[in-house]
């Protein structure tokens, strides 16, 4: 058998597993994978091989639980990985969030009454961040 095979096997034990047990458990699986072979297209400049419409269905289901999470539990979490811009720099995050708001037709009247909804500033909070969760205390 070959590793493709053991791999697509793998996730399909996961998967069922998963559905059986809890249908939510595959995206702690999943978020890896995706973050493993994300690095790995932008190291080896291959990111041209992931379709446009994957790029926004990941962004979409990304932006929705996002927010379904922090509406629906009253708190708000970190949603980038790491302490700044080390691993998402300042230049990758306004890219994603202007096109964000260019596909919605909001403007920077819109984000900036909407920002004030939630009042943590982050650049003067010193959050305790837990690394295995990647929520703030």
């Amino acid at each position: 058998m070959s590793s493709l095979e053991n791999k697509n096997s793998e996730l399909t034990g996961i998967r069922e597993t998963s559905k059986e047990n809890d249908p939510y458990a595959i995206f702690e699986h999943v978020a890896d994978t995706l973050w493993e072979r994300t690095e790995l297209a932008i190291e080896k400049n291959e990111v041209a091989r992931i379709s446009d419409d994957t790029v926004a269905k990941l962004m979409t289901t990304a932006l929705k639980l996002y927010a379904a999470k922090t509406d629906g539990e009253g708190r708000t979490f970190r949603p980038v990985l790491g302490k700044y811009d080390e691993i998402v720099t300042p230049t990758e995050a306004l890219t994603a969030v202007t096109e964000v708001l260019r596909a919605l037709r909001l403007g920077p009247m819109e984000f900036g009454l909407w920002s004030r909804r939630r009042p943590e500033d982050y650049h003067d909070t010193d959050f305790e961040i837990n690394p295995n969760e990647n929520t703030i205390k």
